[in-house]
């Protein structure tokens, strides 16, 4: 009832076995008390997308914002991934993924008419994040959300590309929609 800290789990659609996990290990003093206030949209987050066997695969972190946010993604040992820069008066929301040398490689919109998310690069969907209906109790009792993430197979499985879409469906929870 009383959580500072966001907390995320990612199942296998077709087993149901948790594949990864996303915490939030090192919360401030100051930021678990702005969590439980309006202020908590202009937060920092620092979360970590882990394996189930504990290896880190992602980390996704912002700092304050104000007017838009920038999110950064580093790899396992603290590279540089990209960046996530939202755009000011989008509808819907929308970001600009940057690669690390800061050149757009695809663009996440959503649509404000419904909970659909599309990573573009130019007229080619590369991934699409979708909500799941969860239940009308736990829709209504809990801020808890479920979310689809589908990759295209035109996206080879060693893309640099795959863990940005990865850490940008962070950005969606986080930051949209908080």
């Amino acid at each position: 009832m009383f959580k500072a800290a966001n907390n995320y789990d990612i199942y296998d659609p077709a087993t149901g076995a948790i594949v990864m996990e996303c915490r939030e290990p090192n919360l401030g003093f100051f930021t678990k008390l702005l969590r439980f206030t309006d202020y908590k949209r202009y937060t920092p987050f620092a979360i970590q997308v882990r394996t189930s066997t504990g290896q880190l695969v992602v980390g996704v972190s912002r700092g304050i914002a104000i007017f838009r946010s920038t999110v950064e993604a580093k790899g396992p040992q603290g590279q540089a991934l990209g960046t996530f820069r939202q755009r000011l008066m989008s509808v819907g929301g929308k970001f600009d993924v940057l690669d690390t040398t800061g050149n757009a490689v695809c663009t996440l919109q959503g649509k404000w008419t419904s909970w659909e998310f599309r990573f573009m690069a130019g007229d080619k969907e590369l991934a699409k994040v979708t909500k799941k209906w969860a239940g009308l109790g736990k829709e209504l009792f809990t801020t808890a959300d479920t979310y689809a993430l589908e990759i295209a197979p035109s996206v080879p499985p060693d893309s640099a590309l795959r863990p940005l879409i990865l850490a940008a469906v962070m950005c969606i929870d986080m930051v949209l929609k908080e």
